[in-house]
């Protein structure tokens, strides 16, 4: 089944959440060794690179992702009618943090003009330049997003855990794609 259902997620869901964490998890972590990196390391240079592009891609993925809602919505969600609140809130939180660590990436690495190249694929075009103190103040606002978004993400898949192990219901196992 690759749609959502009222009681599971579809394939494409499960691939493109998974998928999704792992960009997430690995750009902050390479977004973080990378600001200790000196002019002189030989990764000064590419790990810059592999970060935009996969920012890039988590981009157009993030997008994928949102119209796929619209076409597949999500189950309904288990638990009482707070935790589903708690459940929706915390999800659009996720997904606004997420477009604005992903736009203030762009802005930061545009600020000069200059396109994003992805992995020499293709090159994002400079659309939004010249504003004032461009990199720096996207910088803020995509170091403090970031941080936000894993610590988020690391209470959302807790509260998956505690959904397993405690509640004893089906949360965690549907985004494994088992229902």
């Amino acid at each position: 089944m690759w749609r959502n259902s009222n009681v599971g997620y579809g394939w494409l869901s499960v691939a493109i959440h998974w998928l999704s964490a792992l960009a997430v998890i690995g750009l902050f972590v390479l977004g973080y060794w990378m600001v200790t990196l000196t002019y002189y390391s030989e990764w000064y240079r590419l790990a810059p690179w592999w970060h935009k592009s996969i920012g890039i891609l988590l981009l157009a993925l993030t997008v994928l992702r949102l119209l796929w809602l619209l076409l597949s919505p999500a189950p309904t969600p288990l638990g009482s009618r707070w935790q589903a609140l708690a459940a929706k809130a915390g999800h659009i939180l996720l997904y606004v943090l997420l477009l604005l660590i992903l736009v203030s990436g762009y802005l930061i690495s545009t600020a000069d003009g200059q396109p994003i190249s992805v992995f020499d694929w293709f090159h994002v075009p400079a659309l939004i330049t010249g504003l004032p103190q461009q990199a720096d103040i996207a910088g803020s606002i995509h170091w403090y997003a970031a941080l936000s978004l894993i610590i988020l993400a690391a209470g959302h898949a807790l509260i998956a855990v505690k959904h397993h192990f405690f509640d004893k219901d089906d949360t965690l196992k549907r985004m494994l794609g088992k229902h």
